[in-house]
């Protein structure tokens, strides 16, 4: 997943998009592609076709060759992608675009609207929010790179119309990737990827002098296995790709380490449908769906080079649950031909543990067809997944001076029980200090820090959480100020239907529970919970996070607050 917003494709048309790190081409025109490959190839295909239709085509348009977007906005990273997914079909002998005259006149007019749009610096725009940007002009070009090397190895007669175009933006946008700078952790290594690429292409020691720089500053790997951003779907995946490109494009098989421990890790955030773990995340990630398709590149290149059958278990799982979309990897694949050869034997993947992971805050809980996250830092601490049904958080909330929004900063394991706490104080404020009153009257200039306090209401709430037969069990109690009136949310995923709970009246997908179990039941799959609670009907309180869209159930009551919820 890269940052950026490329055309909305057909169905048919590929899944994703790819994003590039590859290891040392060995492709020989004596290889025969794999029947799964092939099938990549041909949908890459439908992919390409597609993307021409938005590509500008009329002559005497400033825009010649340029490709817009979903918001019908011309950019260099919609326009990029056909020369990287043309690249592929070109490639490849089975694509019905091989070596094809009319597609690389259609992607040299792409590669010409690049050299158009690019700056003086050398870098390009991501349009919805960075300018003159050195890490997305990185994100490119390590793209691009693959593309110009399975360009040049197509012998395709005409394969120059499109290099020397293609030649002329990579080597600008080199000069920008060794000077300029970056805003997040993985930029580094997006950068560095990039430059590793253009060095294989065009050797110079500027190149590796920057990507030593920034490896100077170490991998932002923790004892967990996560990078600092803790973005499971996206960013981390990234790293791992970028991170194998440096390691064998620079021969530094020591960064492969922090891939494998990152895989190792991986294996745990799986839920029994195939999806990631992603309630821990520190970027645009955060509590987002996804699937496992953008570590299958990462997994199976450590499987092939260390023989690892648990990796390659992974690799099957992500055909089995995400097949299409590794399609978005095409290049990868395609750059590599030792990747082509069977995978080692498998080994069965762990279904069954409690696994926590204290720097990213998160207990993850599996039992075969049913999981669950406990989650710190976060107003949504509980999710459990019970094959296809999704319960996709729990939360609790209060009247209690407008930020009773429940939410611990520590996770803590009492014996076979998970703990999370907050406590919350209310004070009132006495008269300023007369010394230090304002002269003209003005409130923000008698801070309340400068106060004395009065009446301090309290409010302590503590969740635990454990496993019981068939599933889990929450124990929410709040105390401390009397009759504050509070909520528990219970999430699930839009799709299912819900038995049990009543429709609040108004609402657009809100239910109370008032007594006895509801069910949540998707496809063959049914989630129990409860038993109800249902003292005020009071579900938006002051203070608390909105009502996200989704079917959420409630369970009202006042404190002091004591109620267990079963989930089975």
């Amino acid at each position: 997943m890269e940052r950026r917003k490329f055309i909305s494709l057909s169905g048919k048309t590929l899944c994703a998009l790819p994003v590039f790190s590859s290891a040392v081409f060995s492709f020989g025109r004596e290889d025969k592609m794999p029947d799964w490959l092939v099938g990549l190839v041909k949908r890459n295909d439908t992919g390409v076709e597609s993307l021409l239709t938005y590509q500008v085509q009329e002559k005497n348009s400033p825009d010649l060759g340029g490709v817009k977007d979903g918001y019908d906005i011309l950019n260099p990273h919609s326009t990029a992608a056909i020369i990287q997914w043309g690249a592929c079909a070109i490639f490849s002998p089975d694509s019905k675009f091989y070596q094809s005259d009319a597609l690389l006149s259609q992607m040299r007019l792409a590669a010409m609207y690049l050299l158009k749009i690019q700056h003086k610096d050398g870098t390009i725009d991501l349009l919805s929010t960075n300018f003159h940007s050195t890490p997305d002009t990185g994100f490119l070009v390590k793209r691009l790179a693959i593309a110009y090397t399975l360009l040049e190895r197509s012998g395709a007669a005409e394969n120059q119309k499109v290099l020397i175009p293609l030649k002329e933006f990579l080597m600008n946008a080199g000069e920008a990737l060794i000077a300029g700078g970056i805003h997040t952790p993985n930029h580094r290594w997006v950068v560095s990827a990039a430059l590793t690429k253009l060095n294989e292409l065009w050797p110079d020691i500027r190149y590796v002098d920057r990507i030593n720089q920034w490896l100077d500053e170490h991998i932002d790997i923790d004892i967990d296995g996560q990078f600092n951003e803790k973005s499971t779907f996206i960013y981390s995946s990234l790293t791992d790709r970028l991170l194998i490109t440096i390691a064998a494009g620079l021969n530094k098989p020591d960064l492969l380490e922090s891939v494998r421990k990152n895989l190792n890790m991986t294996l745990y955030y799986v839920h029994p449908n195939g999806e990631i773990v992603t309630d821990a995340s520190g970027r645009q990630d955060k509590a987002a769906i996804g699937t496992l398709e953008n570590y299958y590149y990462p997994y199976r290149y450590l499987a092939m080079l260390d023989k690892n059958t648990t990796y390659s278990a992974m690799c099957k799982m992500i055909e089995e649950t995400a097949g299409p979309k590794i399609g978005g990897f095409l290049d990868y694949l395609l750059a590599d031909a030792s990747l082509w050869e069977a995978l080692p034997p498998v080994t069965a993947l762990p279904l069954n543990y409690v696994k926590s992971f204290p720097n990213s805050g998160l207990v993850r809980i599996r039992k075969n067809r049913w999981d669950s996250t406990l989650i710190a830092n976060n107003p949504v601490w509980f999710t459990f997944m019970k094959g296809r049904a999704v319960l996709q958080g729990v939360r609790f909330a209060s009247s209690f001076f407008g930020k009773g929004q429940f939410q611990s900063a520590k996770l803590e394991q009492k014996g076979n029980s998970w703990e999370l706490t907050q406590t919350l104080d209310g004070p009132y404020f006495q008269p300023y200090p007369k010394e230090g009153i304002s002269p003209d009257g003005d409130w923000e200039k008698m801070p309340k820090l400068n106060r004395p306090q009065s009446e301090i209401q309290y409010l302590e709430t503590k969740v635990t959480i454990r496993e019981i037969k068939e599933g889990m069990e929450v124990e929410i109690v709040s105390g401390g100020t009397d009759g504050v009136p509070a909520a528990i949310e219970l999430i699930f995923r839009p799709g299912g239907d819900l038995k049990g709970p009543l429709k609040i009246e108004g609402s657009k997908d809100s239910w109370i529970l008032k007594e006895g179990m509801g069910t949540y039941t998707f496809e063959k799959d049914t989630i129990t919970f409860g038993p109800g609670l249902s003292l005020h009907k009071n579900t938006v309180l002051r203070g608390s996070l909105p009502v996200m869209d989704a079917p959420s159930v409630f369970l009202t009551g006042f404190t002091p607050f004591k109620h267990t919820i079963k989930f089975s």
